[in-house]
């Protein structure tokens, strides 16, 4: 029988739980990764992998000045030297420092093929070379060294390398990172170095700032292919908690493309220049041809990427009868041409996962800058000392020549020299040393010059560096300087728009014209449709939201209206109807004539430099629009309404009251809002509170007026279909309802052209299910009622004709009169002209 094996060598055997020492265990190797791999310190913003790569760099000598050295040379290094790892994992690493499309200030400078934004792969390492890059040496690597950051052994106790780089930019921020470790991620967008910079020297000089003051200098991430973030709640709820989701989009413009020679088409086409941060533009382009041959995404003719070292250009030709607002909103919404960025900002703090704000990122930064800073200037403080005290020393003994002559004339060797030395001139050893060390070259004058004025600047130097180490404040003024230095070296303009941030693009723009196919001439930029390239409006918290007579909706900013009113509505009899104040976070509601209410973010309505063309319905998705049957009952923002009830009036005269607390289960799928009947449609909608009354009036010239209470009008649910409001004669239909006071006048419209105001309280207060009070005389039989408006705090009114003629009617011309009276000519009509709408006007 074979003899056991005494594994322990004492013959026991520790009992241990299971669940213990897989607790353990697991532990332990979920802190390693976190802290050996997966992780970057918030010190220096770095992975141990780009921090070897770096330093193994730097002991090469690829300065930005030397040479290209092949990449499989530093990989060797860094694998040999420091990183025991797969060399393909090192490499990977060493690509996304070099590639400027991954990398916001990349830290490597490449020479070959790196890769592209179509996720080409890159080149193997034996073929590309690299480099340190200017950023990298000068504020990362030029202070390293045991005097400033503190060093450890490699994996094998050969050498030393840096537990972290004494950087002088928090490069964390700058460039971000990425990672996924065990139970944890950390995903950090890159931002702009020179409103990084502004925020550090605002948060030096005030430690105190509130946030919004040091989110107005630093206002969002700033990503490598630019693109733009369409609202500001996802990036202050990352700079606030450490944790949000950004919303970006990509940059598109429309342009009218000239086709042929002889015969000159001309087709519109969306052109995409930017795309979101780590979209990979040949699987985006081909996602797109598969929606489109799906049938998911309609009226696309043709696309494709004409896409050169000058920069990014995807042409999107677009079929004769397509809106262009509308195909864009398709593909944001289908594509990811908008996606959002998970901003996680977690990293390590004394070796621990830590989530920060952007507060405590850049304090731990300054933290870090402060402490290395003060490391540097008392180890230069300490040469400085030391130098001095041996300048003294030769100074001193160049100042007593002969004595020193003399006494090594007779000295039998260095040591009794040395000796001599220090007792006859009073020297210490270190100065004894230098002067026996010292050639005859510096008996001369000259020498003897440069050894006094050496003397001078250590002195100087050393007084500065007393002051700078003995006052806080002078330290933080030399750091703010450094900072302004590297700003004005290695700063550059933002890429990334962001709400309420004018953005100048001028300086991004490529010299060259955007090339077309060799069949198209230069494309011609639609003047109604394409976004102007030199400067671009984001909306504001003052921004306005309007609605035209025919559906088409569109938000415009105050700071831009000497521009925007170039494309405010003027084609055909297009005009206002209604315009309400909305901010970046607002959902706009759309109620269909279904009876369905869908709700839109407010950034997806388009704005007044890119095209009123867009109707409402176009927002909705394929399914809400097929719900619509093309036909939008009404839009609102739900905050401008808080605490009011809904009313519901159908075409066949069926009124229903909802509370506006309903709308909070709204979803994506939408909500019904009034349940139907058959071929019946939601005609009407207002709102109203308990001292409001409604008036609804028929083409007959017919007025109801009700109050709003429970037993006239109740609250009823979202599924209930309402009540028959009142009792419609042959061939009569509902023009309008509005909701009224008592003292309140309303104006009344006839087809023909005849109208007045009439009081409120001169109509009978009625009951649901009355005939109402006849409030015009009609002077003819042809002649009907086309609308009613009320009148307060309204100074015109708008009025639309059968042939599209646009009237604008001051409520002063309309006098107060009778209910029996036919009312006054309003203007004079063309022959078999009738007025079709009355709309307030905006």
């Amino acid at each position: 029988m074979a003899q056991q094996l005494n594994l322990l060598g004492n013959g026991q055997i520790i009992p241990t739980p299971l669940h213990q020492e897989m607790e353990r265990s697991y532990l332990e190797y979920a802190m390693s990764v976190i802290v050996g791999r997966a992780l970057p310190d918030v010190r220096d913003g770095l992975k141990p992998v780009h921090r070897r790569i770096l330093y193994a760099m730097y002991e090469l000598g690829l300065t930005p000045d030397r040479p290209y050295r092949k990449c499989a040379r530093v990989v060797g290094d860094v694998l040999g030297k420091y990183h025991p790892h797969g060399d393909q994992s090192v490499y990977d690493a060493l690509v996304r420092l070099v590639q400027s499309f991954s990398t916001r200030y990349p830290l490597l400078d490449g020479h070959g093929n790196f890769g592209s934004v179509d996720n080409d792969p890159p080149a193997a390492m034996r073929y590309t070379e690299t480099r340190l890059a200017p950023v990298a040496h000068e504020a990362m690597l030029t202070e390293i060294g045991e005097a400033t950051v503190n060093f450890s052994s490699n994996f094998d106790n050969s050498q030393t390398e840096p537990i972290v780089l004494p950087v002088q930019l928090p490069i964390l921020l700058l460039n971000g990172c990425s990672g996924i470790a065990v139970g944890m991620a950390t995903n950090i967008p890159p931002h702009n170095l020179g409103e990084v910079v502004d925020g550090l020297i605002a948060l030096i000089d005030r430690p105190n700032i509130a946030e919004e003051k040091l989110w107005e200098l630093i206002p969002g991430p700033d990503f490598p292919t630019g693109g733009e973030i369409v609202e500001i709640k996802g990036i202050q709820d990352a700079y606030r908690t450490g944790r949000g989701s950004i919303k970006m989009r990509g940059i598109a413009q429309i342009e009218r493309l000239i086709s042929g020679k002889k015969r000159r088409r001309e087709k519109r086409a969306i052109i995409i220049t930017e795309l979101p941060y780590q979209v990979n533009k040949a699987s985006w382009i081909e996602k797109v041809a598969d929606l489109v041959n799906q049938g998911r995404i309609e009226g696309i003719s043709d696309i494709r990427d004409e896409s050169d070292r000058n920069g990014m250009r995807v042409v999107i030709e677009l079929k004769k009868d397509a809106t262009p607002q509308k195909v864009l909103h398709q593909l944001y919404r289908q594509t990811a041409l908008q996606s959002n960025f998970g901003a996680i900002m977690l990293a390590l703090v004394d070796n621990k996962p830590v989530q920060l704000p952007l507060r405590g990122v850049l304090e731990e930064f300054l933290k870090f800058r402060e402490h290395t800073l003060r490391r540097q200037y008392t180890h230069e403080l300490e040469q400085a000392n030391q130098r001095l005290h041996l300048v003294e020393g030769l100074l001193l003994a160049l100042n007593q020549i002969d004595a020193v002559i003399e006494i090594l004339r007779h000295a039998p060797d260095g040591t009794s020299a040395k000796l001599r030395l220090q007792e006859e001139l009073d020297l210490s050893p270190t100065q004894g040393d230098s002067i026996l060390a010292m050639p005859m070259r510096r008996l001369t004058g000259l020498e003897k010059q440069k050894l006094e004025t050496e003397l001078t600047d250590l002195q100087e130097r050393i007084a500065n560096l007393d002051r700078v180490l003995g006052d806080r404040h002078e330290l933080m003024k030399s750091l703010k300087k450094e900072l302004r230095s590297l700003k004005r070296k290695f700063g550059d303009q933002r890429r990334t728009r962001i709400p309420n941030v004018l953005v100048d693009e001028s300086a991004n723009q490529p010299e060259t014209e955007p090339k077309s196919s060799s069949k198209k001439k230069t494309p011609k930029k639609d003047p109604a449709l394409a976004v102007s390239p030199s400067l671009t409006f984001e909306r504001s918290p003052q921004a306005t939201l309007k609605v035209t007579n025919s559906g088409c909706i569109y938000w415009q900013n105050p700071v831009s209206d000497k521009t925007a009113t170039k494309s405010t509505p003027n084609k055909g009899q297009d005009f206002l109807v209604k315009e309400e104040s909305i901010g970046d976070r607002d959902k706009l509601i759309v109620v269909t004539d279904s009876g369905k209410a869908y709700p839109v973010p407010v950034e997806e309505v388009p704005s007044s430099l890119e095209s009123t063309e867009l109707k409402a319905v176009e927002l909705l998705s394929s399914a809400a629009q097929r719900d619509a049957n093309g036909t939008v009952a009404h839009f609102f923002l739900p905050k401008n309404y808080h605490n009011l009830d809904l009313v519901f009036l159908t075409e066949k005269g069926i009124i229903k009251r909802l509370e506006s607390t309903e709308l909070d289960a709204l979803g994506n799928r939408g909500l019904v809002l009034v349940k139907l009947k058959e071929k019946d449609i939601l005609k009407y909608f207002c709102f109203t509170e308990k001292k409001h009354e409604m008036v609804i009036a028929t083409t007959g010239g017919r007025i109801l007026r009700l109050p709003v209470n429970d037993a006239q009008i109740p609250i009823m649910g979202r599924n209930a279909q309402g009540n028959r409001v009142m009792r419609l004669r042959l061939k009569e239909s509902l023009v309008g309802c509005c909701a009224v006071k008592p003292n309140d006048s309303i104006a009344v419209i006839s087809q023909l052209g005849f109208g007045k105001r009439i009081s409120v309280g001169s109509l009978r207060l009625a009951n649901r299910g009355d005939i109402g009070t006849q409030a015009i005389q009609f002077t003819a039989k042809e002649d009907m009622l086309a609308g009613i408006i009320a009148t307060t705090d309204k100074e015109n009114i708008t009025l639309t004709t059968s042939i599209n003629r646009r009237l604008v009617l001051p409520i002063s011309s309309l006098k107060l009169a009778e209910k029996n009276s036919p009312g006054a000519k309003i203007g004079k009509l063309k022959p078999n002209e009738i007025i079709t709408g009355v709309y307030p006007f905006v």
